[in-house]
């Protein structure tokens, strides 16, 4: 587990060339004698790495993700020591995607956009240049390249949304093999089953992530992890991912078409990534194969506006002024609502009349914009995956007054053990009480909703150490003649099937 901790600090240090000091909130030392205090400083948060890595491990000895969230969750809650709050909060980020709290996930962690002395002029600066759907335009960017390097900020699936939305695309186009850092290399039956379990890899226990997976292998992608086994860091940790992805698809199939996906600047082609290369650039010198490197970490919206990057309110306003009102964060509870939008939006892209994309930044090809975030019933909409999923309605009366509990929906298709298709966390308690990670709060019996393909699920509802407390078969229409945002009728029984289609307008 100490990998986490290495990695995390060098991102503390360095990413894309540049001090990331600037793009994480990195807490300053104290003024006195700054050369030994910027030193003890960073001591500090490596033994709050170390510490954070033991944290996790303990959490991962528990018995369902319930119960290994809420060790993560009560730690943080406990923490005293600025270097450990700064860096933990990125491990409960983490934990926090993983169980369906995403708005959470994106307070308690923020990497901040300040102008980079780099950055090209905003495409508002050059009329040559017009928006696009960014689902459309990529993957007609992508027909012209062997190779699509795909990035995402680990803690922020939004950024994992329009890659789920690409693959069917990208698999029309000829596409045949999909490389994903978070796998593991370990999990040898994963194109056989189907789909991710718990040990298929890291990220891939969060819904989305788990989402793209068993997407990519319904379409008929070779799917395969790349991470480095070893204990490299730095240059000789990209030089082992593009060593493993060049073993696994072009020392054999020199002419396959392949779809990387990579945390933050892995897929940099060009300038210094963590004092070397980047996996991108040592892929390129293995192979000789020039990919699109498509950005989606930075031109996101942010829980707190201040950590927006200066041009990105801008671009949403000139895209259409009438969508964005204003509201005010909550200093009281800690939440921050950015925008509410009155028209649906999608993720855009820049080009030009020649149809060359705009990208913020050099080394990589087109800069993916993504729209101000919308929610309903504290989940953001982003959920619906473009559309492909619906929501579902559910409510903690099947929880037996026992709270926290945890309500899962699998494909029916799939076992037990899979990474479910959604699930969140349910909890009745005050924002008052300064627990972190409630869904929907001051309420005897809290509801929600989960968002859902068309197709039938086994819900399953879980209290302390995973603890079945209600099973039902459910299934979520594709024609709209089930509402699946009204309240199903509870059935009497705190255990066993209730009808799933009978349900009030």
């Amino acid at each position: 587990m100490q990998v986490f901790a290495w990695v995390l600090l060098v991102c503390l240090l360095a990413c894309s060339g540049t001090v990331v000091a600037q793009r994480v909130p990195v807490a300053p030392a104290p003024a006195t004698s700054v050369g030994q205090t910027q030193a003890a400083w960073l001591a500090r948060q490596m033994q709050a790495a170390l510490k954070s890595d033991d944290i996790m491990r303990d959490a991962d000895k528990r018995r369902g993700m319930l119960a290994k969230y809420e060790v993560m969750r009560d730690a943080y809650r406990s923490a005293t020591d600025p270097a450990f709050t700064l860096i933990f909060s990125q491990y409960l980020s983490w934990y926090q995607t993983f169980v369906g709290d995403y708005l959470a996930a994106a307070r308690t962690f923020s990497i901040k956009e300040l102008l980079q002395p780099g950055d090209h002029p905003s495409p508002l600066a050059n009329n040559d240049y017009s928006p696009r759907p960014a689902l459309d335009a990529i993957a007609h960017l992508a027909s012209k390249y062997q190779i699509v390097y795909l990035n995402e900020a680990h803690n922020v699936p939004l950024t994992r949304t329009l890659t789920v939305q690409l693959l069917d695309k990208l698999r029309a186009e000829g596409f045949t093999h999909l490389g994903m850092e978070t796998l593991y290399q370990s999990d040898t039956g994963l194109q056989a089953r189907g789909y991710p379990v718990a040990d298929s890899g890291f990220y891939t226990r969060e819904p989305i992530d788990a989402e793209m997976v068993r997407t990519a292998l319904k379409l008929g992608f070779q799917v395969f992890g790349y991470e480095a086994l070893s204990d490299a860091t730095g240059n000789a940790r990209e030089a082992e991912q593009a060593r493993n992805i060049y073993e696994t698809v072009f020392k054999h199939h020199p002419h396959a078409r392949l779809v990387v996906v990579a945390g933050y600047a892995h897929i940099q082609k060009s300038g210094v990534y963590l004092d070397g290369s980047s996996m991108a650039e040592h892929l390129y010198q293995l192979t000789g194969i020039d990919g699109l490197a498509v950005e989606q970490t930075m031109m996101i919206p942010h829980a707190k506006r201040a950590d927006d990057h200066p041009y990105y309110r801008a671009i949403w306003e000139a895209v259409n002024p009438r969508i964005l009102i204003e509201s005010e964060d909550n200093e009281e509870t800690g939440y921050s609502v950015r925008y509410h939008i009155l028209h649906a939006a999608v993720p855009i892209v820049y080009l030009n009349r020649t149809g060359q994309p705009w990208t913020l930044r050099d080394g990589y090809d087109v800069s993916v914009i993504f729209p101000p975030q919308e929610t309903r019933d504290g989940r953001p909409t982003w959920l619906t995956l473009g559309g492909l999923r619906r929501t579902y309605f559910i409510s903690g009366e099947r929880c037996r007054q026992q709270f926290p509990c945890m309500v899962e929906a699998r494909y029916a298709d799939e076992g037990a053990d899979a990474v479910p298709a959604d699930r969140i966390v349910l909890d009745p308690l005050s924002p008052n009480s300064n627990v972190l990670g409630l869904v929907r709060m001051g309420r005897d019996v809290p509801n929600a909703e989960l968002y859902l393909r068309p197709g039938t699920y086994d819900l399953r509802y879980t209290g302390d150490n995973d603890r079945s407390l209600y099973r039902q078969t459910v299934r979520v229409p594709a024609d709209g003649s089930d509402d699946p945002a009204a309240p199903p009728p509870e059935a009497s029984a705190a255990t066993g099937p209730a009808p799933a289609s009978s349900r009030k307008p």
